[in-house]
Protein backbone atom coordinates (compact mmCIF):
# COMPACT_ATOMS: atom_id res chain seq x y z
CA UNK A 1 0.00 0.00 0.00
CA UNK A 2 1.26 3.51 -1.16
CA UNK A 3 1.50 6.20 1.52
CA UNK A 4 2.12 10.15 1.69
CA UNK A 5 2.83 12.37 4.18
CA UNK A 6 -0.42 14.28 3.25
CA UNK A 7 -2.35 11.82 1.19
CA UNK A 8 -2.41 9.38 3.72
CA UNK A 9 -2.49 6.15 3.13
CA UNK A 10 -3.64 4.65 -0.32
CA UNK A 11 -5.98 1.36 -1.61
CA UNK A 12 -4.24 -0.41 -4.10
CA UNK A 13 -5.23 -4.49 -3.90
CA UNK A 14 -7.93 -6.44 -1.96
CA UNK A 15 -5.44 -6.55 1.11
CA UNK A 16 -5.51 -3.21 1.52
CA UNK A 17 -9.31 -3.27 1.87
CA UNK A 18 -8.49 -6.44 4.15
CA UNK A 19 -6.55 -4.61 6.49
CA UNK A 20 -9.18 -1.31 6.80
CA UNK A 21 -11.81 -3.77 7.50
CA UNK A 22 -10.27 -5.74 10.23
CA UNK A 23 -9.28 -2.46 11.75
CA UNK A 24 -13.13 -1.11 11.65
CA UNK A 25 -14.48 -4.75 12.81
CA UNK A 26 -11.92 -4.17 16.12
CA UNK A 27 -12.98 -0.66 16.37
CA UNK A 28 -16.32 -1.30 16.42
CA UNK A 29 -18.54 -4.46 17.16
CA UNK A 30 -21.21 -3.42 14.85
CA UNK A 31 -18.54 -3.10 11.62
CA UNK A 32 -18.00 -6.69 12.84
CA UNK A 33 -21.25 -8.08 12.21
CA UNK A 34 -21.74 -6.11 9.05
CA UNK A 35 -18.67 -8.13 7.43
CA UNK A 36 -19.81 -10.87 8.50
CA UNK A 37 -22.94 -10.46 6.50
CA UNK A 38 -21.24 -9.06 3.45
CA UNK A 39 -18.12 -11.04 3.07
CA UNK A 40 -15.27 -9.61 1.79
CA UNK A 41 -15.19 -5.88 0.31
CA UNK A 42 -14.63 -5.05 -3.15
CA UNK A 43 -11.30 -3.36 -4.80
CA UNK A 44 -13.59 -0.76 -6.43
CA UNK A 45 -10.68 1.18 -8.01
CA UNK A 46 -11.27 3.02 -11.15
CA UNK A 47 -8.95 4.64 -13.70
CA UNK A 48 -7.81 8.22 -13.02
CA UNK A 49 -8.20 11.26 -15.30
CA UNK A 50 -10.31 13.17 -17.46
CA UNK A 51 -12.41 10.79 -19.17
CA UNK A 52 -13.19 9.10 -15.65
CA UNK A 53 -14.87 12.42 -14.37
CA UNK A 54 -16.38 12.97 -17.92
CA UNK A 55 -18.19 9.58 -17.45
CA UNK A 56 -19.46 10.60 -14.31
CA UNK A 57 -20.67 14.01 -15.70
CA UNK A 58 -22.46 11.44 -18.57
CA UNK A 59 -24.02 9.00 -15.53
CA UNK A 60 -25.64 11.93 -13.84
CA UNK A 61 -29.15 11.64 -13.69
CA UNK A 62 -29.80 9.28 -16.39
CA UNK A 63 -30.22 4.96 -15.73
CA UNK A 64 -27.15 2.84 -16.45
CA UNK A 65 -28.32 1.57 -19.49
CA UNK A 66 -28.90 5.10 -20.49
CA UNK A 67 -25.20 6.24 -19.45
CA UNK A 68 -23.52 3.22 -20.91
CA UNK A 69 -25.04 4.19 -24.25
CA UNK A 70 -24.19 7.68 -24.08
CA UNK A 71 -20.60 6.53 -23.48
CA UNK A 72 -20.39 4.21 -26.11
CA UNK A 73 -21.26 7.05 -28.51
CA UNK A 74 -18.64 8.94 -26.82
CA UNK A 75 -16.19 6.64 -27.17
CA UNK A 76 -16.60 5.70 -30.88
CA UNK A 77 -16.28 9.45 -31.86
CA UNK A 78 -12.93 10.07 -30.27
CA UNK A 79 -15.33 12.09 -27.34
CA UNK A 80 -13.07 11.54 -23.98
CA UNK A 81 -10.50 13.96 -24.16
CA UNK A 82 -10.21 17.72 -23.62
CA UNK A 83 -8.63 18.23 -26.96
CA UNK A 84 -11.82 16.77 -28.98
CA UNK A 85 -14.35 18.09 -26.33
CA UNK A 86 -13.22 21.56 -26.96
CA UNK A 87 -12.85 20.91 -31.06
CA UNK A 88 -16.03 20.15 -30.96
CA UNK A 89 -19.32 22.03 -31.41
CA UNK A 90 -22.21 21.67 -28.79
CA UNK A 91 -24.80 20.62 -31.70
CA UNK A 92 -21.86 17.33 -32.15
CA UNK A 93 -22.13 16.75 -28.29
CA UNK A 94 -25.57 16.63 -28.34
CA UNK A 95 -26.12 14.65 -31.23
CA UNK A 96 -23.72 11.71 -29.18
CA UNK A 97 -26.66 12.04 -26.51
CA UNK A 98 -25.32 14.83 -24.12
CA UNK A 99 -28.26 16.85 -22.92
CA UNK A 100 -27.43 21.02 -23.17
CA UNK A 101 -26.07 20.94 -19.68
CA UNK A 102 -24.02 17.86 -20.01
CA UNK A 103 -22.32 19.47 -23.40
CA UNK A 104 -21.34 22.38 -21.24
CA UNK A 105 -20.49 20.81 -18.27
CA UNK A 106 -18.04 18.37 -20.57
CA UNK A 107 -16.71 21.65 -22.06
CA UNK A 108 -16.67 23.31 -18.92
CA UNK A 109 -14.05 20.03 -17.55
CA UNK A 110 -12.14 20.29 -21.06
CA UNK A 111 -11.40 24.48 -20.50
CA UNK A 112 -10.62 23.61 -16.58
CA UNK A 113 -7.19 21.93 -17.69
CA UNK A 114 -6.79 20.20 -14.35
CA UNK A 115 -3.53 18.42 -13.79
CA UNK A 116 -4.85 15.18 -12.69
CA UNK A 117 -1.14 13.91 -12.61
CA UNK A 118 -0.68 16.21 -9.83
CA UNK A 119 -4.26 15.18 -8.27
CA UNK A 120 -2.84 12.15 -7.34
CA UNK A 121 -0.59 13.54 -4.67
CA UNK A 122 -2.55 16.15 -3.49
CA UNK A 123 -4.69 15.96 0.00
CA UNK A 124 -8.21 14.96 -0.23
CA UNK A 125 -9.47 18.94 0.33
CA UNK A 126 -7.09 20.32 -2.77
CA UNK A 127 -9.03 17.71 -5.04
CA UNK A 128 -12.17 18.28 -3.72
CA UNK A 129 -11.51 21.95 -3.82
CA UNK A 130 -9.96 21.21 -7.48
CA UNK A 131 -12.65 19.00 -8.84
CA UNK A 132 -16.22 21.09 -7.65
CA UNK A 133 -14.41 24.56 -8.92
CA UNK A 134 -15.89 22.77 -12.39
CA UNK A 135 -19.23 23.82 -12.53
CA UNK A 136 -21.05 20.47 -13.24
CA UNK A 137 -18.89 18.16 -10.53
CA UNK A 138 -20.62 18.37 -6.98
CA UNK A 139 -18.65 17.16 -4.04
CA UNK A 140 -20.22 13.67 -3.85
CA UNK A 141 -18.83 13.44 -7.69
CA UNK A 142 -15.06 14.54 -6.17
CA UNK A 143 -15.06 12.45 -2.66
CA UNK A 144 -15.98 9.21 -5.37
CA UNK A 145 -13.24 10.26 -7.37
CA UNK A 146 -10.57 10.88 -4.41
CA UNK A 147 -12.24 7.50 -3.26
CA UNK A 148 -12.18 5.15 -6.28
CA UNK A 149 -9.89 6.82 -8.67
CA UNK A 150 -6.96 7.72 -6.72
CA UNK A 151 -7.27 5.21 -4.09
CA UNK A 152 -7.72 7.40 -0.94
CA UNK A 153 -8.30 5.24 2.11
CA UNK A 154 -9.50 8.30 4.16
CA UNK A 155 -12.28 9.85 2.37
CA UNK A 156 -15.72 9.06 2.77
CA UNK A 157 -19.12 10.52 0.77
CA UNK A 158 -21.63 11.27 3.01
CA UNK A 159 -23.69 12.64 0.72
CA UNK A 160 -24.66 9.29 -0.67
CA UNK A 161 -28.05 8.74 -0.18
CA UNK A 162 -27.07 4.44 0.13
CA UNK A 163 -24.61 5.30 2.92
CA UNK A 164 -27.17 7.13 4.73
CA UNK A 165 -29.06 4.27 4.64
CA UNK A 166 -26.69 1.94 5.71
CA UNK A 167 -25.84 3.45 8.41
CA UNK A 168 -29.28 3.83 9.47
CA UNK A 169 -29.61 0.45 9.52
CA UNK A 170 -26.24 -0.61 11.01
CA UNK A 171 -26.66 1.91 13.71
CA UNK A 172 -30.19 1.36 14.30
CA UNK A 173 -30.99 5.22 13.83
CA UNK A 174 -34.93 6.24 14.16
CA UNK A 175 -33.78 8.27 10.66
CA UNK A 176 -31.74 8.44 7.96
CA UNK A 177 -28.39 10.76 9.15
CA UNK A 178 -28.24 13.95 7.12
CA UNK A 179 -25.19 14.61 5.61
CA UNK A 180 -23.68 16.37 7.97
CA UNK A 181 -24.04 14.14 10.67
CA UNK A 182 -23.00 11.59 8.93
CA UNK A 183 -19.55 12.80 8.18
CA UNK A 184 -19.17 13.47 12.00
CA UNK A 185 -19.90 9.98 12.87
CA UNK A 186 -17.48 9.27 9.88
CA UNK A 187 -14.96 10.48 11.93
CA UNK A 188 -14.35 7.79 14.44
CA UNK A 189 -13.70 5.37 10.74
CA UNK A 190 -10.32 7.41 10.88
CA UNK A 191 -8.22 6.16 8.62
CA UNK A 192 -10.19 3.80 7.32
CA UNK A 193 -13.28 5.49 5.86
CA UNK A 194 -12.93 4.59 2.65
CA UNK A 195 -13.48 1.10 3.76
CA UNK A 196 -16.01 2.20 6.15
CA UNK A 197 -17.99 3.42 2.38
CA UNK A 198 -17.40 -0.12 1.21
CA UNK A 199 -18.64 -1.54 4.31
CA UNK A 200 -21.98 0.52 4.66
CA UNK A 201 -22.71 0.48 0.64
CA UNK A 202 -22.61 -3.73 0.95
CA UNK A 203 -24.44 -4.16 3.81
CA UNK A 204 -27.28 -1.93 2.40
CA UNK A 205 -27.37 -3.78 -0.50
CA UNK A 206 -27.47 -7.08 1.84
CA UNK A 207 -30.54 -5.59 3.90
CA UNK A 208 -32.11 -4.46 0.87
CA UNK A 209 -32.24 -7.79 -0.47
CA UNK A 210 -33.30 -9.51 2.52
CA UNK A 211 -36.31 -7.06 2.11
CA UNK A 212 -36.47 -8.00 -1.33
CA UNK A 213 -36.48 -4.14 -2.16
CA UNK A 214 -33.17 -4.76 -4.79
Amino acid sequence: MGDGADIGRIIVSDDCVAEGAEWLACRDARFARALEATGPLPLRRRPNGFAQLLSAIVSQQVSVASARAIWARLEEAGMTAPAQILASSDEALRGLGLSRQKAAYARALAEAGIDFAALRSAPVTEVVATLTAVKGIGVWTAEIYAMFSLGRADVFAPGDLALQEGARLLFELPDRPRERALRTMAEDWSPWRSVAARTLWAYYHVEKQREGIA
